[in-house]
């Protein structure tokens, strides 16, 4: 990952409610009229995307039925809500309360971490995922991963124990506007830190698809990526407009007996919806985690 840049930050507003509760997984849902993206043309210059396990993991952000909400659009869901609080230091703190404002404090471990928190600017650019660290009263800290200015959507994922795991967003913003960034092209193959990523297999709207993503380096494939977050990669998915979220993970782990360490992952997912989404892979190789991104536009009848 890269150096988070310490910015001061402050909250915007809660996330809008869109009806159904967070389901178990897939996005879900359109959001009015099927959108086409807004996108720049030329080179992507970052791209991979991860997938799901087909052992589905029940809430907003990992796994749902097409009828469920999807994941991250909800400050405050099942009993919990996430805020922000103010940091002197400049830090990224929040913390996530019950009913009766008491911090949470008892969270299972999920891949790795008791937190994940993803930020992302309302572009789909500036993407980063990052693990905070729990004070003593519930508050999670980390150095601020808002990577310049604009509006940003934060995403807390989390498992509280004896409950089932949630994704709650919330907006936020460094204190400066900034321009939005047009969303780049729908592109195949993508390079990242001298990687560079296929993908074979692309979203359908409606139903579940197979992605096969190949890593490469120097024209050669990378057959010893390396465990990161319990997995040879880890996907985070965001659908343009809304930013709903889906978080899924790829076929198999590692130590399993049959999961090869590349080149070629396998995932599945499930598009709810016409329109643009940009996917974002965090794997591991050499001991450096690298962040690829593809944009993939969903339609019922795309079949390549």
């Amino acid at each position: 990952m890269n150096t988070p840049v310490r910015l001061g930050i402050f909250g915007l507003g809660l996330a809008a409610v869109f009806g159904a509760a967070l389901g178990a997984g897939h996005l879900a849902g359109p959001v009015g009229a099927a959108e086409k993206p807004h996108t720049a043309h030329g080179d992507d210059h970052a791209g991979m995307e991860s997938g799901m396990d087909h052992d589905t993991m029940g809430h907003g952000g990992h796994g749902a039925t097409g009828s469920a909400q999807p994941g991250g659009l909800l400050v405050s869901d099942k009993g919990y809500t996430l805020t922000t609080v103010p940091d002197a230091t400049g830090a990224f703190a929040f913390r996530i309360t019950r009913p009766d404002g008491r911090a949470v404090t008892a969270l299972d471990t999920q891949h790795d971490k008791r937190m994940h928190l993803i930020v992302v600017r309302r572009d789909l650019s500036g993407f980063r995922h990052v693990h905070p660290t729990m004070d003593t009263d519930g508050t999670w800290r980390v150095a601020s991963p808002l990577s310049g200015p604009g509006a940003y959507r934060a995403f807390a994922d989390f498992k509280p124990t004896g409950a089932g795991p949630l994704t709650l967003g919330i907006d936020t913003a460094v204190a400066r506007n900034g321009t939005p960034r047009p969303l780049p092209a729908p592109a195949t193959t993508v390079t990242v830190d001298g990687y560079t990523v296929t993908r074979k297999g692309t979203l359908v709207a409606g139903r579940g698809s197979r992605l096969d993503l190949t890593v490469s380096r120097d024209g050669r494939p990378v057959t010893d990526l390396q465990p990161y977050l319990a997995a040879y990669g880890h996907l985070v998915a965001l659908r343009q407009g809304d930013l709903a979220y889906l978080h899924i993970h790829p076929d198999g782990e590692p130590g399993d007996g049959k999961t090869t360490p590349g080149p070629t992952v396998t995932f599945h997912a499930e598009a709810p919806s016409d329109g643009a989404y940009r996917l974002y892979l965090d794997f591991q190789h050499d001991g450096t985690v690298h962040t690829a991104e593809f944009t993939v536009v969903a339609d019922a009848a795309t079949r390549h």
